[in-house]
C-alpha cells in the first residue's frame, strides 16, 4: 500500500486541524509552540516600539543576551515564567497566565 493511501485512511472523517494533531498525539507539543510564538512576538514588538536592543534589553534584565535569544526564539520552550516576567516587566507589560 503506497504512503498516501495509508495517510488518506488515517485521515477520513477528520475536520480540523486541532482533530488532526490529537489524532496524531501532537497537539500538547504544538499548543506549547503556539504560545511561546506569540509570547516571543509580543516582547519582539515592545521592544521595537521602544527602541529596545536585544542588549539593552538583557542589562535591564540582568542576564545575558543568549537568554535574550532563548526567550525571543519561538522554537525555543525552555524559557521560565519567572524569565517572561521580567522582560514583561522590562518592555512595560505583564505576563498573564490562566487556565482555561
Amino acid at each position: 500500500m503506497t504512503r498516501k493511501k495509508k495517510a488518506a485512511r488515517r485521515l477520513a472523517g477528520l475536520t480540523t486541524l486541532d482533530e488532526f494533531l490529537k489524532a496524531e498525539g501532537k497537539i500538547e507539543e504544538f499548543e506549547a509552540v503556539a504560545v511561546k510564538e506569540v509570547l516571543a512576538w509580543q516582547i519582539a514588538e515592545a521592544m521595537k516600539e521602544q527602541s529596545l536592543s536585544r542588549k539593552r534589553l538583557a542589562e535591564r534584565m540582568k542576564t545575558s543576551r543568549s537568554q535574550i535569544g532563548r526567550l525571543l526564539d519561538p522554537r525555543d520552550g525552555n524559557v521560565t515564567i519567572a524569565t517572561l516576567q521580567r522582560a514583561a516587566k522590562v518592555v512595560g507589560r505583564k505576563l498573564r497566565l490562566e487556565l482555561v
